[in-house]
């Protein structure tokens, strides 16, 4: 008897136990971590337009490492423009028109930035170069300049990434636009990277049009020159 009653007291301790260590655990609560209930803070989402918005660019993060000075002097308002975000195109505001800014160091800062891969730098830049080079009398401010805006755009041309290729090609087009043969001087420090380019089928037909804007911007005296970097160039002049 005195035995049953022992056991008798062993179960009921080891269930009264048992039952007051689960109570403490509401039901359903098993498995869930600290934070899955709906007081839980959610990341704020970001916005599509975030990524053209100097402010919101993580300056820190590797993604967003800058290839010059350009972003930092942008952000800080070096540069007197600004990205206004369109539904379908974006545009730049400018604090002063470009045709009375000076051109240096205004125009030598953008050509610096068309190497810049990360938005929305690679928007200021090719499009604040575009527009200061297509102001009133560009070409008389750029000319004396060749010699700060030549180095940046031959590094544009020589990069590996495509896209700040092509922005240095655009730049280059409307750069000799303006300037028209005083960027002759400077040709044979543009024309290996188009060379190399010119190999490449996806660029072949563009790298043409840009060789011909310089010939014929140039003179004939160009010709020589462009040949002795690619020598399968035909003459706009026949």
């Amino acid at each position: 008897m005195a035995s049953n009653s022992a056991g008798s007291r062993g179960k009921t301790s080891s269930h009264g136990s048992a039952g007051s260590r689960g109570s403490k655990t509401p039901p359903g609560s098993a498995g869930k971590k600290i934070g899955d209930g709906p007081a839980a803070a959610k990341p704020k989402a970001a916005k599509p337009s975030d990524r053209l918005n100097p402010k919101t660019v993580d300056h820190f993060s590797t993604a967003s490492k800058s290839q010059t000075a350009f972003a930092s002097l942008y952000t800080n308002g070096g540069v007197p423009c600004r990205l206004v975000h369109g539904s379908v195109k974006h545009k730049l505001a400018w604090d002063t028109p470009p045709e009375n800014l000076p051109f240096d160091p205004v125009l030598v800062t953008l050509a610096e930035g068309l190497r810049e891969t990360v938005h929305p730098y690679t928007l200021v830049s090719q499009m604040g170069f575009k527009e200061m080079m297509e102001s009133e009398n560009a070409g008389d401010k750029a000319a004396p300049l060749l010699h700060k805006i030549v180095p940046p755009l031959r590094a544009a041309l020589c990069h590996a990434n495509n896209e700040v290729f092509e922005r240095g090609l655009s730049g280059l087009m409307v750069l000799s636009d303006a300037v028209g043969p005083a960027l002759n001087p400077h040709l044979k420090n543009l024309l290996m990277a188009l060379s190399k380019r010119m190999m490449d089928k996806k660029y072949r037909d563009r790298v043409t049009d840009a060789l011909q804007h310089l010939e014929q911007n140039g003179g004939k005296e160009v010709l020589p020159v462009i040949k002795g970097k690619v020598p399968t160039y035909s003459s706009i002049f026949g």
